[in-house]
């Protein structure tokens, strides 16, 4: 699954003075957006060691440097792209937007300031979703009965 051993690096001085943007940018890449740069914990703790070893050095040297500025605790939500049309009252409230029925029968899509939604059959939003990437607490509620006792386990005696 991964190569054994470390990363080969390229040879030379990066492409650019901005290789990080410049990787980001040149195609779409799962858990990246115009802001953030998001790694599930759980595949960063799975990775190879030497890949972790690498990961930590770079992520202390990240944080030695931005440490004086004033972090924010951030919240990430596991979230999908989805047309407006398809959503349900609950995720069009997460969204800000609402749906009501015009004089003539047809459906409006509104933002919640009230201005209409043009066209809202090809607009796309992010409506959060369950995590698709598993956690290291995934199943823990697995062997835990609905009375909340855990089940007895049988011994593996060879």
């Amino acid at each position: 699954m991964y190569p054994p051993g470390p990363i080969p690096r390229h040879p030379g001085p990066p492409a650019s003075g901005a290789p990080v943007r410049d990787f980001l940018n040149t195609a779409p890449r799962p858990g990246v957006s115009e802001g953030y740069v998001v790694l599930p914990r759980s595949l960063a703790e799975a990775m190879p060691l030497p890949w972790q070893q690498h990961m930590a050095h770079l992520l202390h040297e990240f944080h030695q440097v931005y440490a004086h500025l004033d972090w924010p605790e951030y919240r990430v939500v596991p979230s999908r792209r989805e047309r407006l049309v398809d959503l349900d009252e609950d995720q069009l409230a997460e969204v800000g937007c609402m749906v009501e029925i015009d004089t003539d029968g047809e459906l409006v899509y509104r933002e919640r300031n009230g201005r209409r939604i043009e066209n809202p059959e090809v607009q796309e939003v992010l409506v959060s979703c369950l995590d698709p990437i598993p956690s290291q607490h995934h199943n823990a509620n697995q062997d835990t009965p609905p009375r909340g006792f855990p089940v007895q386990q049988s011994p593996n005696w060879g």
